[in-house]
């Protein structure tokens, strides 16, 4: 009799763990099958962001029109620094600085080239850049991109020789 009882707990033992890694497998692959898989931290497509090579080549172009060029971060490390051209329209992180921003971005035609950029920490941590894309797509710009500088403006941009200006 103890020989059919060990089977018989084994067969137990082994249909549960069958059983549980039948669940875990559906609980895995339940948020793809639902279409609610978790999305990207990023709101932008790859197809809306520039790498900084690209865009101060884009910049030293005199052909076409230039993008304008918006810093969305903290007004003091723009006026220690920032692209040519690009003007501040207040810090994305704030309600203030969003309110700046769309304010100043009504006006402009939906099909104006927009470059938006930060900087101040890597990217992935950047308060500012998100929330101001976030408002101007909202608003419909058509050709709104990011530029892409992984840790910060210093490094990404400055340090490689690309051009800056001073001052507000």
């Amino acid at each position: 009799m103890a020989p059919v009882t060990n089977r018989f707990q084994t067969l137990l033992v082994v249909s549960a763990l069958a059983v549980l890694l039948v669940a875990s497998a559906t609980l895995v692959s339940a948020p793809a099958i639902r279409g609610d898989e978790k999305q990207p931290s990023d709101p932008w497509t790859s197809a809306q962001t520039v790498l900084s090579a690209d865009f101060a080549h884009e910049l030293g172009k005199q052909d076409g029109a230039p993008a304008t060029v918006v810093y969305v971060g903290f007004h003091s490390l723009f006026a220690g620094g920032h692209i040519p051209g690009a003007t501040f329209r207040g810090s994305g992180s704030t309600e203030q600085g969003l309110l700046e921003l769309k304010k100043w971005a009504e006006e402009l035609p939906r099909s104006t080239s927009l470059v938006i950029y930060c900087g101040c920490c890597p990217l992935e941590k950047c308060p500012n850049v998100r929330p101001a894309f976030n408002a101007l797509d909202k608003m419909g710009f058509k050709k709104l991109r990011v530029l892409i500088l992984p840790t910060s403006f210093a490094k990404d941009w400055a340090d490689k020789g690309y051009p800056i200006q001073k001052g507000t």
